[in-house]
């Protein structure tokens, strides 16, 4: 909290700054700033203030402006670079490591991009070049090229040596040992290196078995397993086992954020590029396909109750207590779809267990089903004075409950086989499934019995 009011009290401070024109002050208050608290500031200014205050700190401190907009994200630090020219952000583009460049970069426009790259040092280029190669959402794409690796041959002294002459890596967290091919064989820790005799062969000392990626491994993988290793750091190798990067717990956490943002504005039918500030046209542009769906798929549950309109029109409390089953099976769904695409994204849930997590979500859909159906029973024979009316909602809650339990687990797995994001189940397949049984269920019942119902 102390941290989040101080960031609010450097918000009002540039705020103030930026309308009275104190360049000086406010340059100075922004250098003191840590690049991610700059990018939280950055991130609740206006667009005009943004640009102000980035193109500021840019001119005298480019290193400190593009790690903020780095930290700011992708796709508004590009929008922020997109107004400049190639030249400049060609310069500005070399001040972070070149994962952070890369996602930038990806972001600009194709003729911007292809322009800045050509400006670029060769060198920072090709790296550049390299990561874009990769496909998006994969290891290869944000790792870190720049690794330090030790020869096997070396000893323990000389391993040090090397360390010590190689002051612009990024991080050591480990030291990973390679063959005279640049294979992967290997990886040590720091402790262990300065705990030994200075003689000792790197490959008594270093461990054989360690864990990887592989330049193609899918982002999601490899954070799930830096977080079950409990690692700081995870190699990167290509087809050849030819160590090409590193990945360090600060992308991973990245990753994470990233990963989990997704899932939850893919649950609601949201792109997972939407931030809070996103321009209103753009937000308009990426929620109103989904609504469309979603209000095409309302029209299939309008239709289901088409089919029983005489018995609506005999018995008008049904339409009282129909939303009733439709939104509680929507609700259990949610619930259920939550506990799945959690499960299916820590890798706790597969095809191989999925048939114990079915039974179990069944159970407590049918559980919940007697419960609330009761409940809903007693308070329908209350208001209306029919039991059999509240035997029937009862009837038809356990139904849609189960219903909605069963597909909240099976739909999002057979998503997951079918290589699609489980995350967009909920919007338009589990709405749709527990509104049209819903009403089928609530409604065929009250048709089946409509004889001992009170008109």
């Amino acid at each position: 909290m102390a941290a989040q009011r101080r960031i609010d009290l450097v918000l009002d401070s540039v705020r103030r700054l930026l309308r009275v024109g104190a360049s000086a002050n406010l340059l100075n208050l922004l250098q003191k700033q840590h690049p991610a608290d700059l990018g939280q500031i950055f991130s609740e200014l206006t667009d005009k203030d943004r640009e102000a205050a980035f193109s500021l700190l840019a001119e005298r401190n480019g290193r400190l402006a593009m790690e903020a907009i780095a930290e700011l994200g992708p796709e508004a630090g590009a929008a922020l670079l997109a107004t400049r020219s190639a030249e400049e952000i060609a310069k500005l583009a070399q001040e972070i490591p070149s994962d952070d460049a890369a996602a930038l970069i990806d972001y600009l426009p194709e003729d911007l991009s292809s322009a800045v790259l050509d400006l670029m040092r060769p060198r920072e280029s090709g790296v550049v070049e390299n990561l874009l190669e990769y496909d998006e959402q994969t290891a290869g794409r944000i790792m870190n090229p720049h690794v330090f690796a030790l020869d096997e041959d070396l000893t323990v002294g000389e391993a040090i040596t090397e360390l010590q002459s190689n002051r612009d890596v990024e991080m050591v967290f480990y030291l990973y040992v390679v063959d005279d091919r640049r294979h992967l064989v290997g990886v040590t820790s720091l402790r262990r290196l300065l705990l030994v005799s200075p003689e000792t062969p790197l490959k008594r000392i270093m461990t054989a078995d360690l864990i990887s990626a592989r330049v193609d491994t899918d982002q999601e993988e490899v954070a799930r397993n830096v977080a079950s290793y409990n690692l700081l750091a995870i190699p990167v190798v290509d087809e050849e086992n030819k160590l090409v990067g590193v990945i360090t717990v600060d992308d991973i956490i990245d990753v994470i954020k990233d990963e989990a943002t997704e899932d939850i504005y893919r649950l609601a039918g949201v792109s997972g590029d939407e931030r809070v500030f996103t321009p209103a046209r753009e937000s308009l542009r990426k929620r109103l396909p989904w609504l469309g769906v979603n209000l095409a798929t309302a029209f299939l549950a309008a239709g289901v109750v088409g089919l029983f309109e005489n018995t609506i029109e005999r018995i008008t409390a049904l339409a009282v207590f129909m939303p009733i089953v439709a939104g509680m099976g929507g609700n259990a769904a949610t619930q259920t779809l939550t506990v799945i695409v959690r499960g299916i994204a820590l890798g706790e849930l597969t095809w191989a267990n999925s048939r114990k997590a079915l039974v179990k979500e069944a159970a407590v859909g049918i559980g919940n089903g007697v419960a609330l159906g009761l409940v809903a029973a007693v308070v329908a024979w209350i208001t209306r004075g029919d039991p059999v009316l509240g035997l029937l909602l009862c009837a038809a809650m356990m139904i849609n409950m189960f219903v909605a339990a069963t597909a909240g687990t099976l739909v999002p797995l057979g998503l997951r086989a079918a290589d699609i994001d489980p995350a967009l189940a909920s919007s338009v397949f589990i709405t749709t499934m527990t509104d049209v049984f819903g009403f089928a269920s609530f409604l065929g019942l009250a048709t089946l019995f409509i004889r001992y119902l009170a008109p």
